[in-house]
């Protein structure tokens, strides 16, 4: 099959629905597919080592979810992509986030092909699918399939869409890249426990609760350290409390390409997820289990839907920051506690292998083909009569 990847989202910036369309890209090659991808992108030369790339429209920031979108509001893209569909005659076009302006809804529209919607995000609300829902629900009917990647994602669309059927796919994980026993950075192991976070810095992701739970965490575990790892609007105020609080062992990594990545997370003990909400999965959960790590979290809707709090995992209330570094002091203080839930958590990410998963959508690409040749044959039948 001949497949077009579609994100709404700037391709020259790290993030979850971005990852999760290049690692696709990639599984359909080694299954003996040929993968496509359109995307807006801040840079002119993003280049992709398995897909073609498609730079259509450039993005601009769009606050959502305490977040940013970095999305194009352009809906003057038909004539290029109209161009580009018909040389590259798609049997299968994927789209991800259907209902983001502007990229997705405008091929979404003008498509002739097959076509597959996957819905990433969760909220608890949305006013733009509260106040447009008659606008937004003439474009489910173009999508011959559609998939959710967890039940937060499907109960958030169908909050709005209930009619709308959606199948649970999850995220996958690279479980070559990511697993036990690569090289740590070498400067980070030593005889300190390591409590690794992975994340953008916004205020969603919790950080400032982490450094709050470090704290107190670091009166009864004084031989702990705290790796951040990514980089985003906050880093300046994150910087100014460290310094204001006079916190030691506190490492701002910055962003680390994907090369490296795995390496921090074998020079972790424990990884830490504090996030608020408006977490739909939570792929780095997976990436701390595929290393063999033991994971704290907050009770999102997201995260839980991954984790089994006591086999892989210790849960908090989101916001509670006590209770958060309660839970890193039990695990910095329990070896075997550790090691017990790391192992369960190394066991269950291989169930979210990108092949795995890859072979799950497929199977979708292929309902959907059928599904788009009966409403065909429907259509000819009735025109002919």
């Amino acid at each position: 099959m001949r497949v077009g990847l579609v994100s709404p989202y700037d391709f020259a910036s790290p993030g979850g629905v971005n990852d999760h369309v290049r690692h696709l890209a990639r599984q359909l090659r080694r299954l003996g597919h040929e993968a496509r991808i359109f995307a807006p992108s801040s840079r002119a030369d993003v280049d992709f080592d398995t897909a073609r790339f498609y730079r259509i429209g450039s993005p601009i920031a769009i606050p959502v979810n305490d977040s940013v979108a970095r999305i194009t509001l352009s809906f003057h893209l038909a004539d290029q992509v109209a161009a580009i569909v018909e040389k590259e005659r798609f049997d299968v076009l994927h789209f991800h986030e259907p209902l983001m302006p502007a990229l997705p809804m405008t091929m979404l529209k003008m498509s002739t092909t097959t076509n597959v919607g996957t819905f990433h995000a969760f909220a608890r609300s949305n006013v733009g699918y509260y106040y447009g829902r008659r606008w937004l629900e003439p474009y489910l009917a173009y999508l011959h399939r559609g998939i959710a990647v967890s039940e937060p994602a499907r109960a958030f669309l169908n909050q709005y869409f209930p009619d709308f059927p959606l199948r649970i796919i999850p995220n996958g994980i690279d479980v070559n890249a990511f697993k036990p026993g690569l090289s740590p950075i070498r400067h980070l192991r030593d005889d300190h426990i390591n409590i690794l976070f992975v994340g953008r810095l916004e205020k969603r992701k919790g950080l400032g609760d982490l450094l709050r739970a470090y704290e107190f965490m670091r009166g009864r575990v004084p031989k702990s350290r705290l790796i951040v790892v990514g980089d985003g609007p906050l880093r300046g105020r994150v910087e100014s409390y460290i310094s204001r609080r006079r916190l030691p062992n506190v490492v701002l990594a910055g962003y680390v390409p994907d090369s490296v990545l795995p390496r921090y997370y074998c020079s972790a003990d424990v990884f830490c997820a504090p996030a608020t909400g408006a977490e739909s999965f939570g792929i780095v959960l997976l990436e701390a289990m595929a290393t063999g790590l033991p994971v704290v979290a907050t009770e999102v809707e997201g995260y839980m839907s991954v984790l089994e709090p006591g086999r892989d995992s210790m849960t908090v209330q989101p916001k509670g920051w006590a209770e958060l570094g309660a839970a890193l002091i039990i695990l910095a203080r329990d070896a075997e506690l550790r090691r017990r839930m790391g192992g369960y958590g190394l066991e269950k990410a291989h169930r979210f292998g990108w092949d795995v998963v890859a072979a799950q959508i497929v199977e979708v690409y292929e309902e959907a083909r059928m599904a788009a040749t009966g409403r065909v044959e429907e259509i000819n039948v009735h025109d002919a009569v």
